[in-house]
């Protein structure tokens, strides 16, 4: 469909569209064009179109939740962005009374997100799947190992989520022992993501309807971010370094970013001036943008310069 007609609220049967279908219109040949343009912005080296997505939410309408995407369906890896899955089936299993709620649990759910500390997360890992990293296990019970360990794949899958691998834990130096052995026996050897799925979780948090409105709000409050607080020596910290130097003043920010040497995501909730929200999830793959703090930036000051009108239906 024309984009401009679609803004002009025509279909191409010359029947009014409604608001929420124009703005629907408007929105993706947003992502369009600001997938383009990013490829000519970047051409050294080359930003390819397979080698980043992007997924919008507009949730500037309660009640008329407009998305769009690039390429918002394929699978990244995901790198620290896979902890909020993580965090949302903890809380989930606190909320089913099968998890206690400790204060070492609230301190590593807290540097997992806060911080994102891979200690932390192989934590909270080990006490939301029943399983721990260690010496090789013989075959058989390296597969109920295995089983045990893809619980929160299953918990997703259960939901809709149709390309969330939450198996593995992110590492420094490693995988040993068992972790290691496990990704050659019981491939993928990664976790894996889209920014479709990773925008719906975050949407879900973002609305209060992650497991329940009071632990929606935790996990918002773990992810907010203040640039202004931010340490002046870390210029890859997450308040900072992705989605953050598009802000104009009075936005807010709420983020999980994710960072290895062959990928740079955020997801992001913007907060604009005005109360209302937009869900910016924004993953590139490739050795040489990786280390490139522009990119996600880019896309997303894009995006929120051309925010189409918010149509009342």
């Amino acid at each position: 469909m024309n984009p401009t007609a679609a803004l002009l609220g025509l279909c191409l049967g010359g029947l009014p569209l409604d608001g929420m279908a124009a703005e629907k219109t408007a929105l993706q040949a947003l992502v369009d064009r600001t997938a383009l343009e990013m490829q000519a912005q970047f051409p050294q080296p080359a930003l390819k179109a397979e080698q980043f997505a992007v997924t919008v939410v507009d949730l500037r309408a309660p009640g008329a939740v407009v998305r769009a995407d690039y390429r918002g369906e394929e699978r990244f890896y995901p790198a620290s962005v896979i902890k909020l899955f993580f965090a949302a089936y903890a809380q989930r299993l606190m909320e089913d009374g099968k998890l206690a709620d400790t204060p070492e649990l609230r301190r590593g759910l807290r540097d997992m997100i806060v911080e994102s500390y891979n200690e932390a997360t192989s934590f909270v890992v080990d006490s939301i799947t029943g399983t721990t990293s260690g010496p090789e296990l013989p075959p058989a019970e390296l597969a109920a190992w295995n089983t045990k360990r893809s619980v929160v794949t299953r918990y997703f899958q259960s939901l809709g989520y149709r390309n969330v691998y939450a198996q593995r834990k992110p590492w420094g130096e490693g995988p040993y022992g068992r972790e290691k052995i496990d990704m050659d026996a019981h491939p993928p050897a990664r976790n894996f993501l889209s920014t479709n799925d990773t925008a719906r979780l975050l949407q879900e948090i973002a609305e209060g309807r992650c497991v329940t409105p009071a632990r929606s709000a935790e996990m918002l409050q773990l992810m907010e971010r203040d640039p202004a607080k931010a340490p002046p020596d870390d210029a890859d910290y997450e308040g900072i370094g992705f989605t953050a130097p598009a802000l104009s003043p009075g936005m807010k920010l709420w983020s999980k970013a994710g960072w290895v040497s062959w990928a740079r995501h955020d997801a992001a909730l913007v907060g604009l001036p005005d109360g209302g929200r937009v869900i910016i999830v924004t993953f590139t793959d490739g050795r040489e943008h990786a280390a490139n703090r522009k990119i996600i930036a880019a896309v997303a000051r894009r995006i929120l310069a051309g925010l189409p009108p918010v149509v009342a239906n």
